[in-house]
């Protein structure tokens, strides 16, 4: 299967892969150490990462056109990780992770995913774009000696308490790359916005003030030009339960952001990916990158849009941007030391802008629906809490609306026959037999209607009753658990029940309940019923057809 994504390749699609892949390359450069610092480690782990994560998802992934890499999705979840358990655990939970997402490719989960409320998904990407915005803030004004602080709230709070000591050269520096980055945007789209805005941010204070803004050399110090050596994690039984909620967190937010990058793609181009051999391969890359000092990484949605306008036609546009970063690496990633930390600011929070969703955010809000709670529970929570606890209360919150939003669908419409002779008297000439009672029931029966069911079942009267069930499609253990009750009241009563048009799902229930109950499902199964029920009801006929079928 790997190889059909080669298909048809030629030596002119090579030559766009390679195009193509050069160009991602230098848009990654910049946001792979910005998304670094942000995240709360050195730079170069982000060069890392991009360079072996890339290489690995676009080899092992399920999307022609994937890039992979650090993302600013995972920026306030990693920043944390660092805040509570270090740089070197981050490594080992980002390992754990990707063996979580290889286990979810083979078990097949990628499908499932899809399944994530789109109010969800918009929720929590709002609710981390705004977590990356405020976290630029002190860097863009130049604020120093500020407590790193892990909670929303804080984090503003210190920013807020600082705003006197605003370093007006790293301000004038972040004004400078953010300008950039606009004219960049408007006036010169084909090149790469970051990285101009980077570059004339950076010589800029280097000729006319070099001493007055922190840069990555002054912080972090000399920036190796080389690979880390090969070191495997110490994944001691007691490490493994403490680190497994993080990389519970790394693999939820990897899966999701990776398969929604892979969708993006689909929808500009006429490819499909492959879902679970996408977590395959994003697991594969995370399994191997922390072995080389890399921090975890996803499909970036943003580099595969721009891979996809560049011309890519194959994975092997990923693999070449990952070789160029390595060959900047080697060959010029010494200057890096010169770079302003108040340069990155501005590219994070255009980062921020872009990935917000604002337009769908807005939509769903003015809908005024459903969805809008939904959606505002997992920003809100997302922001002031952390990424768990406003996905998890958002889905908790769209089954329970979607729960009741299926509990109102469910229709009973209930006919009682022995009081209905003009709706019978075209084909009926004379009725002796007893009173019969017919129920159309229309929607699935589960546990959002079992109630509903229930009353109506309790009610039923002497004589026959007839379920006609063609338009319930499914049918849970509630609804099995009310069947069992009414087939062994009605018994007890000495009546007789008549379930006519009934599906498949709903038929294989109620003929586990008739075994277990030891009960002949004949009793229960009449042919020829539907058409009885459909227009003008002959009792009689009715009525002989509850005999035979007792």
């Amino acid at each position: 299967m790997r190889a059909g994504r080669f298909t048809g390749y030629t030596l002119g699609g090579f030559q766009k892969d390679v195009t193509s892949g050069m160009v991602v390359g230098i848009v990654a450069l910049p946001l792979a150490m910005a998304f670094a610092i942000a995240s709360g480690v050195r730079p170069e782990y982000g060069i890392y990462s991009t360079i072996i994560a890339g290489f690995l998802i676009s080899f092992f992934g399920g999307s022609r056109y994937q890039i992979g890499g650090p993302t600013g999705a995972f920026v306030p979840i990693l920043f944390g990780i660092v805040m509570q358990y270090g740089y070197e655990n981050l490594l080992i939970a980002g390992f754990l992770a990707g063996i979580l997402l290889v286990i979810m490719g083979l078990l097949k989960i990628g499908s499932f995913i899809h399944y994530i409320p789109r109010p969800v998904t918009i929720g929590f990407t709002a609710g981390i774009a705004v977590l990356i915005f405020v976290g630029q803030i002190a860097p863009f004004l130049g604020l120093h000696n500020l407590k790193p602080q892990e909670e929303f709230i804080l984090k503003f709070k210190e920013i807020i308490v600082n705003l006197g000591s605003i370093n007006f050269y790293a301000l004038l520096t972040s004004a400078i790359c953010f300008g950039m980055i606009c004219i960049s945007l408007r006036f010169l789209p084909k090149i790469p916005w970051a990285l101009l805005g980077l570059v004339l941010s950076t010589l800029i204070p280097t000729l006319f003030f070099p001493t007055e803004v922190a840069t990555i050399g002054s912080t972090f110090g000399s920036i190796p030009t080389h690979f880390p050596p090969f070191q495997f994690p110490d994944l001691s039984w007691s490490k493994i339960v403490e680190l497994l909620i993080p990389a519970c967190i790394i693999a939820m937010l990897g899966g999701v952001e990776s398969l929604l990058s892979a969708l993006v793609a689909d929808g500009m181009t006429n490819h499909r990916h492959h879902s679970n051999r996408e977590l395959i391969g994003q697991g594969i890359a995370n399994m191997v990158t922390p072995l080389f000092g890399g921090i975890p990484a996803t499909g970036a949605i943003a580099r595969t849009a721009t891979n996809i306008k560049s011309g890519a036609v194959s994975p092997l546009s990923g693999m070449i941007h990952s070789l160029f970063v390595l060959i900047v690496l080697i060959s010029l990633f010494s200057y890096a030391s010169h770079i302003p930390l108040a340069s990155m600011a501005p590219i994070l929070m255009v980062v921020a802008w872009n990935m917000s969703e604002r337009k769908e955010f807005l939509h769903v809000l003015r809908s005024k629906t459903e969805d809008s709670w939904v959606l505002l529970s997992t920003f809100l929570l997302t922001v002031i809490f952390d990424l768990v606890v406003g996905v998890l209360t958002g889905l908790a919150l769209s089954f329970l609306l979607f729960t009741i939003r299926m509990s109102k669908e469910f229709r009973v419409r209930k006919l009682h026959l022995k009081n209905h002779h003009e709706q019978c008297q075209q084909n009926l000439v004379s009725y002796s037999g007893p009173n019969v009672q017919v129920c159309l029931l229309n929607g699935p029966i589960f546990f959002g209607t079992a109630k509903q069911l229930h009353q109506l079942l309790k009610a039923q009267e002497n004589g026959i009753l007839v379920l006609c069930m063609d338009k319930v499609p499914y049918m849970d253990t509630t609804g099995e658990q009310i069947f069992s009750h009414l087939f062994s009241h009605i018994h007890k009563k000495g009546n007789k029940l008549i379930i006519t048009g009934i599906q498949q799902q709903p038929k294989e229930v109620i003929q586990k309940i008739c075994h277990l109950n030891k009960i002949d499902e004949n009793e229960f199964f009449s042919t020829g019923m539907q058409k009885e029920l459909d227009g003008h009801i002959d009792l009689n006929h009715l009525w002989t057809c509850a005999q035979k079928s007792h």
